[in-house]
């Protein structure tokens, strides 16, 4: 009995143990469960909010969005967003172009776009009261591209600045009716670079742009820069009564070609000879537009009308393919007093391909410039001397 009884309170004991074991264990398991798991939820939570609130920080100190009409987006960095705003509307803003579009998957117009934005921030220096306005024409691709790397490529600025996209599609709307006419005869054929219409964007950029600006400086992406832009500039005051636009001379023997016709009939023409008292035509890599004469003049917007681009054509036997640069040049042989000459320090051209290719022996009339250079021009892929 005394066995039984014994071994009755030993199995007592166990058991009891056993079931305050389970409940510790289970107390523990709640605990650390739905403790821990509360402890995680907050602060999952308060990291979720800390993040968002940083990529809101991080997005708002990128672009903001400002929709002025169906074509124009304007993307302002947001640390000069008030200021540049302020400047504008009494101080001075300097505006720039260029084309950007394709450029999302073509590698050797990114490095050239970055090599060119890179030298500009570079040697920008502008006083406190301006900002340097940069417009892009763009397709939605490029853009995108361009939005991510604009930041690192303006990356210590000491200037302010704005920055706006213009869509392309947009704008070659509003374009084709005015250009139609003259594409046919400075194109090198449908599908092909130079015979989509916002090619010809200079040639009416008076009807295109906003009243409010007067002036801009339309370049290539395939530039590098040697001074401060804003002596650019400077080049609009020297402007003789009449002219509307600011242009180099071409450095090669193009038009000397382009105008083959036209110089066996007349002799003694000076159209397509080399400076300094030839006509060489023109390049389009650095042009600086004066909106407001170019609205003002009466002459230069008769020379749009198709019945004037086909007179002219005819007259030269022209026939070209490099689009805004060739209207220019062919208005440039009848009216010379429509244009600036822009030294060729600020559109140094480094192409030599009509070296090589029939115009040797005068080749180097054309393409000697004296000067300390302002702005190199890689034109047909040449390289660009490092600094």
């Amino acid at each position: 009995m005394d066995l039984l009884h014994i071994m009755a309170r030993i199995s007592t004991f166990k058991l009891y143990q056993i079931v305050i074991l389970l409940c510790a264990a289970l107390a523990v398991f709640i605990f650390y469960y739905f403790g821990s798991e509360r402890e995680n939820f907050t602060s999952t939570t308060k990291r979720i909010k800390e993040n968002r609130a940083i990529q809101q920080a991080e997005g708002d100190a990128r672009f903001s969005v400002e929709i002025k009409d169906a074509s124009l987006k304007s993307y302002v960095i947001s640390s000069v967003e008030q200021e540049a705003k302020n400047i504008t509307k009494k101080g001075v803003a300097y505006h720039t172009l260029m084309m950007f579009t394709k450029v999302d998957k073509n590698w050797g117009l990114q490095e050239k776009f970055k090599a060119a934005m890179t030298s500009m921030t570079k040697y920008c220096r502008l006083d406190d009261n301006e900002v340097l306005h940069l417009h892009f024409v763009s397709d939605s691709r490029s853009k995108e591209y361009c939005e991510s790397i604009l930041d690192g490529l303006l990356h210590g600025a000491l200037f302010k600045y704005k920055i706006t996209f213009h869509d392309v599609n947009a704008l070659t709307e509003k374009l084709a009716p005015i250009v139609e006419a003259m594409q046919k005869h400075f194109s090198s054929g449908s599908g092909t670079y130079y015979s989509d219409s916002i090619f010809f964007l200079s040639v009416a950029m008076h009807r295109i742009m906003p009243s409010e600006i007067s002036r801009i400086v339309q370049l290539d992406l395939d530039v590098k820069y040697r001074t401060n832009i804003r002596e650019l500039f400077e080049e609009f005051d020297k402007f003789p009564s009449g002219a509307v636009l600011g242009i180099a001379r071409e450095m090669q023997p193009v038009y000397r070609h382009t105008f083959w016709q036209y110089r066996r009939d007349n002799s003694k023409t000076k159209v397509g000879d080399p400076p300094p008292d030839g006509l060489p035509g023109f390049n389009s890599g650095v042009m600086l537009l004066n909106l407001e004469a170019m609205r003002e003049s009466k002459l230069y917007n008769q020379l749009l009308e198709p019945e004037r681009v086909h007179s002219l054509t005819e007259k030269y036997h022209f026939k070209g393919h490099l689009g805004d640069q060739d209207f220019f040049t062919m208005v440039g042989m009848e009216h010379q007093e429509l244009f600036y000459i822009l030294d060729c320090v600020w559109n140094r051209q480094l192409c030599t391909w009509w070296k090589e290719n029939g115009y040797k022996d005068v080749f180097d009339l054309y393409f000697k410039c004296d000067g300390d250079v302002k702005v190199y021009h890689g034109n047909c892929n040449t390289p660009i001397p490092e600094d």
